[in-house]
């Protein structure tokens, strides 16, 4: 890490009451003194405001508040100031024009992040929070960004590390001191039982992972069915907006049509798809091909059935063709005449047409994905899914390590596995920092963050 001074704008530009350009490093104060006029900052205490104007040279620029905050209590850990400007992209983009001819670096996108991350102020899964914080769309996904924020999954890994150094340690003494006991005692009753009860507690925390990882991403939802049965109008009923376009001709809709709804803080991802049925059009073909793809790939499936028309043999199989997915069947067209004949497990009548039932759709969406499944109280989500990844990968050398011992295999080839399992959960807190995940990570963080 480099230990210049950096600078960049940390707000959106544009006309806005105020823009923030910050600072970080050891050369803050000496840096804006000959840009600031009013009190000298380098005097001044620690987390204070102080009115001034910004100038160039005998021109001023603008008339801010300068936050000051000192090491090592300020986010990176550095000496950081804050130049709250007037709002508007030119007054924000000259100052940091000025601190920046003055000896400041532009800061890379993600940087302030990555230095409080090397500084030790925050670890690795607390960084990709901040992201989280900023990406969120809901108040689910909102209040398990904050708790990763606050630590709770830092907590969670080091616990697990804390318990997998211990069976590590307890094979280490019996390969220094093999008098202390035998081979087979150790793997068998005392280190075996260790391994399983950590792996359960492993995958239990990935049998939870779905969840979170749902709350942060949001549900990807694709609504399918033959063509005209009333698909593109059930998309535009829950987006409350003419999104797809509504015709009686089948085939009208050709490729994917996608849109966003929050229902009581759930993300659905919603994908209206071309009606699915035998066609010799080439481009409807094209789109019917990219629906059964999506159906592979969805958290939900929307099946859409005409109430008004007798069940046909695409509908039966696309019943069969759904079958293993989480699913909700639509009756559509309530308003019409019935003709379907039968009735479906888990499913919604409704008349997009008319609005009918369309809460009633929400909220078995809403049962189907989070009636007792979200305890924030009780349990902590992973939703990352770079951490869910290396979880995955601890299962599985925790499975190996379960394997060797119950072979009796030499313990140092226990402890291989149990090493790796180790370096694994401390790579998702970052303690192996790798340069090449540091980069991608930061990467996708905004300019001033």
């Amino acid at each position: 890490m480099n230990n210049d001074t950096i600078a960049a704008i940390s707000t959106a530009l544009g006309p806005s009451a105020i823009n923030i350009v910050r600072m970080s490093g050891d050369d803050v104060f000496s840096i804006i003194k000959p840009l600031f006029k009013g009190p000298d900052l380098s005097k001044k205490e620690s987390h204070t405001i102080h009115y001034g104007r910004i100038m160039d040279g005998n021109k001023p620029v603008d008339e801010v508040l300068v936050s000051l905050f000192r090491s090592p209590k300020t986010f990176t850990r550095e000496d950081m100031i804050e130049i709250n400007c007037h709002g508007g992209s030119f007054v924000a983009q000259r100052v940091l024009e000025l601190l920046l001819s003055k000896g400041a670096r532009l800061a890379e996108k993600g940087e302030f992040t990555e230095r409080a991350f090397l500084n030790g102020r925050i670890d690795l899964t607390q960084a990709e929070s901040v992201l989280d914080i900023i990406e969120a769309r809901s108040d689910y996904s909102l209040t398990l960004a904050n708790k990763g924020l606050d630590g709770e999954i830092y907590s969670l890994i080091q616990s697990l590390r804390e318990d997998l150094i211990e069976i590590v340690g307890q094979i280490e003494v019996n390969i220094d001191y093999p008098e202390y006991d035998d081979v087979e005692t150790l793997t068998t009753d005392i280190v075996l039982p260790k391994i399983a009860a950590l792996k359960k507690r492993v995958d239990k925390v990935l049998g939870t992972a779905r969840v979170g990882k749902i709350i942060r991403e949001g549900i990807e939802t694709v609504i399918i069915g033959r063509p005209n049965v009333g698909k593109s109008s059930v998309l535009n009923a829950l987006l409350r907006e003419e999104k797809a376009i509504v015709t009686e001709i089948q085939g009208t809709t050709r490729d994917v049509v996608e849109g966003e709804i929050n229902i009581g803080g759930l993300v659905l991802n919603l994908m209206d798809t071309a009606g699915i049925r035998d066609s010799e059009d080439l481009i409807e073909r094209i789109g019917i091909d990219k629906s059964k793809q999506l159906i592979e790939k969805a958290d939900l499936i929307l099946y859409v059935l005409n109430n008004n028309e007798p069940l046909s043999e695409e509908d039966r199989q696309l019943l069969d063709l759904t079958k293993h997915k989480k699913r909700i069947i639509i009756i559509n067209k309530i308003d019409l005449e019935s003709k379907i004949g039968r009735t479906f497990d888990n499913s919604v009548s409704i008349s997009a047409l008319k609005n009918t039932n369309i809460h009633v759709l929400e909220d078995k969406i809403k049962d189907l994905f989070l009636e007792g499944e979200i305890a924030f109280k009780d349990s902590t989500y992973l939703s990352n899914t770079r951490h869910i990844a290396k979880m995955r990968q601890v299962s599985d050398m925790l499975e190996d390590a379960q394997t060797a011992a119950e072979g009796l295999m030499p313990v140092d080839m226990v402890e291989i596995d149990l090493r790796s399992a180790w370096n694994t959960l401390g790579e998702i807190i970052g303690e192996s920092k790798h340069a090449e995940l540091l980069d991608e990570l930061f990467s996708r963080f905004c300019l001033g963050k």
